[in-house]
């Protein structure tokens, strides 16, 4: 076992604060790496906040994790001490079941994949997230940097990246398809540059028009306000895809009629509240309501060489982790272009 300084959250409610956790030791299969870089996801608020279920405090979050691997077990084939290597949402899977199997370890059913943080790992023991100095992952679980990619730019493809990236490649984003992103923030312009990567034509909706130079510059063809009754009305039938990268309840009725034929509507953002679905917003015009989640290792891996392939990175705020409180409010408040990345290095030092 080894001590490494994190930021933890106690409770609900109160400030994350500065502790430190224990790593296991290197087993046969495991690599461990210094962080250099946690991208702050909306998802740890959720988390700390306990919004989205139980919460076993104290709680280390964090699965945007870049760094540089430090040692490796004896039986580690696939990294060597000083791989710039990353970490995404999930550390372990049971390996066994058909979508395990197929790839899709997000999807594991057998009891389901283990997440970074807030999960429980093969040991019984609580898994502890990317606010921290260092971490031990099993190799098949940690994913290869490539050297064009900054660590502090890459950390927040491991989760932001791929939940954007699997959907495009899924419903086959590319030059013969109109695809609509909603909302412009962490995950949203993250979704731009990469469809407009793939060659897609880019609509960006959002509430305002206060960043449609924003949306522009990364990549959009347009850009609509939601607000203006008018959007609903001039793009009726428009999209192949609509990507919903926001946790807020929508009128779903409302963006499903601006499908085209067959197209699809897919919930990235987990809403608080149940949304209602009109029936005839799906059967006019063969409408498909859907939803993904992230992306399994080997899609992720492939994310990481496209962005490297073409250049695309997120829009990033480096901190330091003693800012992490501060940068939580700004999050809610939507107040961050477009996405907060912790610099460990003084943990590293501790």
């Amino acid at each position: 076992m080894s001590t490494v300084t994190a930021y933890a959250a106690t409770s609900a409610t109160d400030p994350l604060t500065k502790t430190t956790i224990t790593r296991r030791d290197v087993g046969a299969h495991d690599v461990k790496l210094d962080i250099h870089f946690a991208g702050i996801c909306h998802s740890d608020i959720h988390t700390v906040r306990g919004e989205w279920g139980d919460v076993k405090y104290p709680m280390v979050p964090g699965h945007e994790i870049a760094g540089v691997v430090t040692e490796v077990g004896p039986e580690v084939t696939k990294y060597q001490v000083g791989d710039r290597v990353g970490v995404g949402c999930f550390v372990d899977s049971c390996r066994e079941c058909a979508n395990c199997k197929a790839g899709v370890e997000q999807y594991c059913t057998n009891p389901g994949m283990v997440g970074t943080y807030n999960g429980t790992g093969r040991d019984g023991e609580p898994t502890q997230g990317g606010y921290s100095g260092a971490i031990v992952v099993d190799e098949n679980y940690v994913l290869r940097i490539p050297d064009s990619i900054a660590l502090d730019a890459a950390a927040p493809l491991l989760c932001a990246g791929i939940t954007l990236y699997s959907p495009l490649r899924h419903w086959n984003a590319g030059p013969d398809k109109k695809i609509a992103v909603i909302g412009l923030g962490g995950l949203g312009h993250v979704g731009v540059k990469l469809a407009k990567a793939m060659g897609a034509h880019v609509t960006v909706l959002s509430q305002s028009l206060k960043k449609m130079e924003d949306g522009l510059r990364l990549g959009a063809e347009e850009y609509y306000a939601t607000s203006d009754p008018e959007t609903f009305t001039k793009l009726a039938g428009t999209f192949d895809v609509i990507l919903n990268t926001v946790s807020a309840n929508l009128d779903l009725g409302s963006y499903l009629k601006l499908l085209a034929l067959d197209g699809t509507l897919v919930e990235l953002g987990m809403p608080e509240n149940a949304m209602e679905v009109p029936p005839a917003a799906l059967i006019f015009g063969r409408h498909s309501l859907s939803g993904s989640l992230i992306g399994g290792i080997a899609e992720t891996q492939e994310m990481l060489d496209f962005c490297a392939e073409h250049g695309v990175t997120p829009e990033i705020e480096v901190i330091e982790p003693d800012y992490i409180n501060e940068a939580y409010e700004r999050v809610l408040a939507s107040d961050v272009r477009y996405r907060f990345v912790i610099d460990t290095e003084s943990l590293r030092g501790e």
